[in-house]
């Protein structure tokens, strides 16, 4: 796919094509094409970050009247994070347009959730200059507002929280966390975990760290809890 075929897929249509290619250019390929001046994605992410997270603002206030601030907050952060912005990149096959250096290339860097993310926000904030935010929130309307649903993003949960939360309204349970293992050479640790309830194991879940052991383990009580309401 090339940039004229991936304005054509988005309907949209760049008055600056070098905005919209600077959007997908990474440092690694800038540094390796120095003599041409070019310039990499990174301040064009900065702008994108802002204008990205004050669209989602903005439909979340709207969609969702009943949500607190917090709430509001949470859910914005699970739609403005990393997995997230990688899933909507993937959609739409940023990863064919990404401008990269050979070393990155040759590394998988094609592939790599960060760069996927930051080409994501590139894209935003070149749209934003390009045009205007009301063209942003077009195409945001288009490709992202659709799967906003609570819920949907629950890769990003804070599981520990959410689980709190219910134990809280359905028991007042005593939450506790224990590492009952650890796997695996130093460099490569795994780490396992239990989460109990009123002293009774209610799931048990393995990470890299012991934060995201932790989380996994209350993610299984999660279900776990559910199975039981329904």
């Amino acid at each position: 796919m090339n940039f004229d075929q991936f304005q054509e897929k988005i309907g949209v249509s760049f008055k600056n094509h070098h905005l919209l290619r600077k959007a997908f250019t990474h440092s690694s390929y800038v540094n390796e094409h120095r003599y041409n001046e070019l310039e990499d994605n990174e301040r064009l992410e900065f702008l994108g970050d802002a204008v990205l997270e004050l669209a989602v603002s903005q439909y979340l206030f709207r969609k969702f009247p009943k949500m607190s601030e917090g709430e509001l907050t949470k859910f914005r952060a699970s739609i403005v994070c990393e997995p997230s912005l990688v899933h909507f990149a993937e959609e739409l096959e940023f990863n064919e347009l990404v401008l990269l250096g050979k070393g990155e290339e040759m590394t998988g860097g094609r592939t790599r959730p960060a760069l996927l993310a930051d080409a994501f926000e590139a894209f935003i904030g070149a749209l934003y200059l390009d045009q205007d935010f009301d063209a942003v929130l077009q195409f945001l309307e288009t490709f992202v507002f659709p799967s906003i649903k609570p819920g949907a993003f629950s890769h990003a949960m804070d599981y520990k929280s959410l689980l709190q939360e219910v134990v809280q309204q359905e028991k007042d349970g005593q939450i506790e966390y224990a590492i009952v293992e650890e796997k695996g050479p130093a460099h490569n640790r795994e780490f396992v975990a239990n989460v109990y309830i009123q002293k009774n194991i209610f799931g048990s879940g393995s990470g890299r760290t012991k934060k995201e052991a932790e989380q996994h383990a209350a993610k299984k009580a999660l279900e776990k809890l559910k199975i039981k309401h329904h």
